[in-house]
């Protein structure tokens, strides 16, 4: 169990031969994947052949945070309204980075150098890039101003993001809708252009709806509902069939609900601490608490995903829920910090927790396979790989492009 901070090992040796042998495997019925396809393959097509695909997706991370970091400086309680510039910039951040996630499994496949690190990789950042998406969504709508719907719009994302990858786990396959995580992103893309050019008020305007008058800003709850329930309702499906390990279990052997409970760990302490502070630590802080509980969450479902390309079982407990254990036990013992600057040491704590875990599970696997994370060794014929990256011969982890799943 990784209860301690530092460990001289966070995967087995069996863990590491299993995660070597691990297939990709994914369905996409995506109506955007599609269209965009002539432009991620005329973008991997002015990459540089010695680039590492991680690389890219660093890049593409890098940017979406600075992005969003610079949108939270403005407006660090989601009401305040930012320059218009800094909701163009978000959305251009956003823009870079899901064109650089999608083309990143193109550059493996160009230059030969598909593995599972890539995979892995990838949905870490993903999973990171949800926080910071969810919150820049959230400040360009003004969701700050109603602190209950921002903490149902950011749980939500957290929360559909980590199902997508328990489906994974129960089914071994990552599958992705009509109506998916390409769609989400534009969509987010399309709300930080209308924020820019009409102003953040623009979402408090109300407008008629079966009889009665709701506000604009409605429609993005509304939305990550609709989608939620379709998401939920597959992942119901994929558990009620049982999953494709022995008798019905998980990749790993394990119960298909046994995922159910470090996702309850994160989100049910949020929602507590949230209601029991009487400093209203969330209320007056919303940007902060939930990056800080999103990188919990973050954590927990990297580990999600080491557990499915390792087939093997994922703890409950983990290091980065000893930051809302602070929060938890400050009120418990009747606030002898304040909430605030608690907060900020859970977010420390958490951050520097998920850096370690991270770094160290890319140590791992480098030396296992005798890799490097940011550099390659190209293919020596190029051409044979086809430059659009859609080479038939190279089929590995990274065949189809690994996506987050935000909503």
């Amino acid at each position: 169990m990784d209860i301690m901070f530092f460990k001289n090992k966070i995967l087995t040796p069996g863990q590491l031969k299993r995660l070597a042998e691990h297939k990709y495997s994914s369905e996409s019925i995506s109506i955007l994947d599609r269209i965009l396809q002539p432009w991620w393959n005329w973008l991997v097509g002015q990459v540089p052949i010695w680039v590492a695909p991680n690389l890219i997706t660093m890049v593409g991370l890098f940017i979406n945070i600075i992005t969003t970091l610079i949108l939270v400086w403005y407006s660090p309680d989601a009401q305040t309204e930012a320059p218009r510039w800094t909701y163009v910039l978000c959305a251009l951040g956003l823009f870079a980075y899901q064109s650089l996630d999608a083309i990143d499994g193109k550059q493996a496949r160009r230059t030969g150098s598909s593995s599972p690190l890539g995979e892995l990789f990838d949905h870490g950042c993903d999973s990171v890039s949800t926080v910071f998406v969810a919150v820049s969504a959230c400040i360009s709508v003004q969701l700050g101003a109603y602190p209950s719907w921002m903490f149902f719009q950011c749980f939500c994302a957290l929360t559909l993001f980590y199902c997508a990858h328990w489906q994974a786990y129960v089914s071994g396959t990552v599958k992705f809708g009509r109506v998916d995580v390409t769609e989400a992103q534009v969509t987010i893309v399309i709300i930080h252009l209308i924020s820019a050019v009409f102003g953040p008020e623009i979402w408090s305007w109300k407008i008629p709806f079966i009889g009665g008058i709701v506000e604009l800003y409605h429609a993005i709850p509304g939305m990550t509902l609709a989608c939620g329930s379709v998401a939920v309702y597959r992942l119901l499906i994929v558990i009620c069939n049982g999953g494709v390990g022995k008798n019905g279990s998980t990749v790993a052997g394990t119960s298909v609900l046994s995922p159910i409970i470090p996702l309850s760990l994160v989100v049910v302490p949020a929602f507590i601490i949230c209601h029991k502070s009487t400093e209203l630590v969330y209320e007056n802080h919303p940007v902060l608490y939930i990056m800080a509980f999103g990188l919990v969450a973050a954590k927990v479902t990297n580990r999600l995903v080491v557990a499915h390309m390792t087939r093997n079982e994922m703890d409950y407990l983990d290091t980065s829920l000893f930051g809302p254990t602070m929060l938890f036990l400050n009120q418990y013992f009747n606030f002898f910090i304040r909430e605030y600057v608690v907060l900020w040491i859970c977010l420390v704590w958490v951050l520097l927790d998920l850096l370690r875990y991270s770094y160290q599970v890319c140590h791992e696997i480098c030396d296992h396979m005798r890799i490097k994370l940011f550099s390659i060794t190209p293919v020596t014929n190029p051409v044979a790989a086809n430059k659009n990256g859609t080479a038939p011969s190279l089929s590995n982890n990274r065949q189809a492009r690994t996506r987050r799943h935000y909503h």
